[in-house]
């Protein structure tokens, strides 16, 4: 029987990864052309109209998710630390492999976008973390993002460049692949029968962390519009901050109502205003630069916190008993449930757009589709591709918004129960049951 591989041991391993990626930045990348010196007589390079962006989504990742998960006891440290660490070692293994997919010359070019879709990225791990939290060591989460950045760069290129699906705020290939990757991950790890009675106390939440908590929640509400709308831009990133603040507010107010009725002693329970307030801002991503006006995000988002605070009351205690299936931080229903409500709007709003209704920014919005009362723009081309090619009907692009997030929850699904498999094997350490949700496991924690 093989060695558990010891802490010590694996954060070698990853400072040997950490030697690659550096030798891949120094072999294969190169600044975006937009990045460079401009030459003699050229007008110097301006692109720095995407940093606020940036800088929303950055404090979203390190703040927000870091925050959000210090709800535990006595994992504060764990909490944030470990979403630095991953998120830090995921940004860059965000940039190889989305950029092995647009290499120009044997280059991967480094630009402010490319950043802001490599810390989109490792949103996806983080949430898949969540399932996961207090029952995975370091290099386990580590392990886990390096296989699922991999399966995601490939999932996001099929989904947006092959099938030509839309998804600006990344409900599909972020939101539901994150949640569902980490839920089949949890899957294979879960506890045996015999183990489900060995508890300890600190599987739940304090005063003090649960403020700590609430920190998270703010900053990731006050820059999820950020987050859906960094990859748009003129009237559709407006239309995309406007509908995801209108679906967070929705959700927030929705939440405290049914918060009070569905709890016990019909008193709010902070679970849900931590986690099903943001339901909302995951539910218009998909839709979010679309025509759905203001009362379509105000529906998407009251529908999000609805479906949110159900999940935390009835679901994730059924799911625990019948399946064994833990999820720390309910990422089901704050990512999963609401990242496919979402996916079922973008079908209804892609059956319903017509030229009459967007004019030339159909194609920009939907690039496989056209109007079968027009012609295709010059700036897109008739070829056929392994989806179909362009000139789709509504119905037709409608069609592949929902092929979308089945085939992306198939494949989050596969690709996580065959990482937990490798995460279970005698070499990996495993977190004995009476040790979760503890930092001191991994820390060295001062006395009380």
């Amino acid at each position: 029987m093989q060695t558990p591989i010891s802490t010590l041991t694996g954060f070698i391993a990853i400072l040997v990864v950490q030697i690659i990626f550096g030798i891949v930045f120094g072999a294969f990348s190169e600044y975006g052309k937009e990045l460079l010196p401009a030459k003699d007589g050229d007008p110097l390079p301006t692109n720095l109209g995407s940093y606020p962006h940036f800088q929303d989504i950055h404090v979203m990742i390190f703040i927000g998710f870091g925050f959000l998960m210090t709800f535990l006891k006595k994992y504060g440290y764990s909490a944030t630390g470990f979403n630095l660490l991953v998120a830090s070692l995921m940004v860059q293994w965000a940039l190889i492999a989305r950029g092995c997919f647009e290499m120009e010359d044997g280059k991967i070019r480094l630009t402010l976008g490319g950043m802001i879709g490599a810390d989109i990225a490792a949103a996806t791990v983080l949430i898949s973390m969540g399932a996961l939290l207090g029952r995975t060591t370091p290099i386990q989460l580590l392990v886990m993002g390096l296989f699922e950045i991999a399966i995601f760069a490939a999932n996001e290129y099929l989904q947006l460049e092959y099938m030509k699906i839309t998804d600006v705020g990344g409900s599909i290939t972020v939101h539901a692949f994150g949640a569902y990757f980490g839920l089949a991950v949890s899957f294979v790890l879960r506890p045996k029968k015999s183990d489900l009675a060995l508890t300890n106390n600190l599987e739940g939440p304090s005063y003090t962390s649960d403020i700590f908590a609430m920190v998270g929640t703010i900053f990731l509400w006050i820059f999820w519009p950020s987050f859906n709308s960094a990859l748009v831009s003129g009237a559709d990133q407006e239309r995309a901050i406007l509908n995801t603040y209108l679906g967070l507010a929705a959700a927030t107010v929705v939440t405290f109502i049914l918060s009070v009725l569905v709890s016990h002693e019909h008193k709010l329970d902070m679970v849900h205003v931590q986690n099903s307030t943001l339901a909302g801002g995951v539910a218009v991503g998909s839709v979010c630069n679309l025509l759905i006006h203001p009362y379509g995000a105000v529906l998407i988002g009251s529908l999000a916190g609805l479906l949110s605070v159900l999940g935390y009351r009835y679901l994730s205690p059924k799911m625990l008993e019948k399946l064994r299936l833990g999820d720390t931080c309910g990422v089901h229903n704050l990512h999963g449930m609401p990242a496919v409500l979402s996916a079922i709007f973008s079908a209804i709003f892609a059956a319903a757009a017509t030229k009459n209704e967007y004019g030339n920014s159909l194609y920009d919005i939907f690039p496989a589709m056209i109007d079968s009362n027009s012609t295709l723009s010059e700036d897109h081309h008739s070829e056929p591709t392994p989806f179909g090619g362009y000139g789709r009907n509504a119905a037709e692009q409608a069609g592949y918004q929902l092929l979308g997030i089945i085939s992306t929850v198939a494949i989050a699904i596969v690709g996580g129960l065959l990482t937990g498999a490798f995460l279970k094997s005698p070499s990996a350490r495993m977190i004995p049951r009476d040790k979760h949700y503890d930092d001191e496991d991994s820390w060295e924690v001062p006395a009380p």
